[in-house]
């Protein structure tokens, strides 16, 4: 394989990486927001936790074309996504939210 090839999908790699993290980032900090008091932080928490959801669904889908352009597959545990932080969090929010 060349070597701009190479470097490409690493590049890809970091990236996906990269976002992924950012995106289980939001979803704690908005988990966080679901501890408020006020109702409008409260929804704004909840809509913020729907929205990464969907985006880490289209990362999940980079996670697996990256694996197929390099040979190296990801178990699903290797990488953090939002659906694991919403599982750690989710009876906390559940008793906050009520």
């Amino acid at each position: 394989m060349e070597s701009k090839e190479q470097q490409l999908m690493e590049l890809l790699g970091v990236t996906a990486r990269s976002l992924t993290h950012l995106t289980a980032s939001i979803t704690s900090m908005s988990f966080e927001l679901l501890r408020s008091e006020d109702e409008v932080t409260r929804t704004a928490g909840r809509r913020m936790i729907d929205r990464m959801a969907t985006i880490s669904s289209g990362l999940d889908e980079h996670w697996r074309l990256i694996g197929e352009l390099t040979g190296v597959h990801f178990a699903q545990e290797q990488i953090e996504t939002v659906l694991e932080i919403q599982l750690q969090s989710g009876p906390e929010s559940s008793a906050s939210a009520s």
